[in-house]
């Protein structure tokens, strides 16, 4: 079977396997159920994970994202988060520590999107449809995300790539990777 065939097939198991549980689904990855009804989305239990999700990588910041969209930026290389309460402060906000001159970035992630912006709905997790654009779109007004919890991911993720991010169960923060240096918020 040629590497395209193969690649087509775990796609399309992929795909199917989300399209089976997201209309009004939990989903569990790494572990066998969720914490709780609250959740919509959660990654494996602490003691055994060592990774964090990596978010899309972009050359360019998009103008159409709606807030709480998460990106790595490569030509800033920077974590970005979009946000705005009002029209008039729509803004990408960087989530990374400001790098002096003298750094060079670190591993970066290879999958850089780049051409035009694509305004179709990808995978849906929650809802039957969303109004919002996105790869994965978690849609729920009562069940959130819960990010793979990683205890010290400084120490802990192995070959972290720019764009990791998970959540710190030693400080209790959010902790973004941006190829270089990880940035913790609280």
């Amino acid at each position: 079977m040629s590497i395209n065939k193969t690649l087509a097939i775990k796609m399309l198991v992929t795909a199917s396997f989300f399209a089976a549980v997201s209309a009004s689904a939990q989903v569990a990855i790494g572990k066998s159920s969720v914490t709780n009804n609250s959740v919509l989305l959660e990654f494996g239990d602490e003691a055994t994970n060592l990774r964090g999700i990596i978010l899309p990588s972009v050359t360019t910041a998009p103008t159409d994202a709606v807030n709480g969209t998460f990106i790595f930026n490569v030509a800033t290389k920077e974590v970005q988060v979009r946000e705005g309460r009002t029209s008039t402060n729509d803004r990408w906000t960087s989530l990374s520590a400001k790098l002096d001159a003298s750094q060079e970035g670190g591993k970066l992630n290879p999958y850089v999107i780049t051409g035009e912006s694509i305004n179709k709905q990808g995978i849906i997790i929650g809802a039957e449809t969303s109004s919002k654009p996105g790869v994965l779109i978690l849609e729920s007004e009562t069940r959130t995300l819960v990010l793979p919890k990683v205890a010290d991911p400084n120490t802990a993720v192995i070959g972290p790539v720019a764009g990791n991010i998970v959540y710190d169960t030693t400080s209790d923060t959010l902790a973004v990777y941006d190829g270089t240096n990880w940035s913790y918020w609280k």
